[in-house]
């Protein structure tokens, strides 16, 4: 579980490893090639290829949005196949709305996660370019 600055909380994870033990999800955000199969709760999906950055940046940036407005008093997860490189993009883009500068989002994200977290030069130079957020109220 990532607690991000504003006090949300996000659980980034692979879903090759299975679910974690606990409570299912309210809601997720799935980075992948292709769509998640067998969910049992919503989810959006971001195409997005492993190392690469997301097909679809305003859809991708709704997409967190919403787990961003959700993860204020719901269990939002947010996944790849392996749970580092564009998890990684999928939190640091998350601690960027929670008021984090874009270009100190993947250290943060490094520190606080996974030391590996957000992969590629592309990813963290799609990561650099959003644009700064207000943090929102808790």
């Amino acid at each position: 579980m990532l607690r991000l600055p504003d006090g949300s909380v996000v659980r980034g994870r692979g879903l090759r490893y299975g679910l974690p033990s606990g409570p299912s999800p309210d809601f997720g955000v799935y980075l992948l090639a292709a769509p998640p199969e067998d969910l049992d709760w919503p989810f959006r999906w971001i195409d997005c290829p492993d190392f690469r950055c997301p097909r679809d940046t305003a859809a991708a940036l709704d997409a967190l949005a919403e787990a961003h407005g959700r993860s204020h008093g719901e269990r939002v997860e947010v996944a790849c196949s392996g749970g580092v490189g564009r998890t990684g993009l999928a939190l640091a883009t998350l601690a960027v709305m929670a008021g984090v500068a874009p270009r100190e989002a993947v250290g943060w994200v490094r520190r606080r996660y996974h030391p590996r977290a957000v992969e590629t030069p592309w990813q963290r130079r799609w990561v650099r370019r959003l644009e700064p957020r207000p943090p929102q109220a808790a």
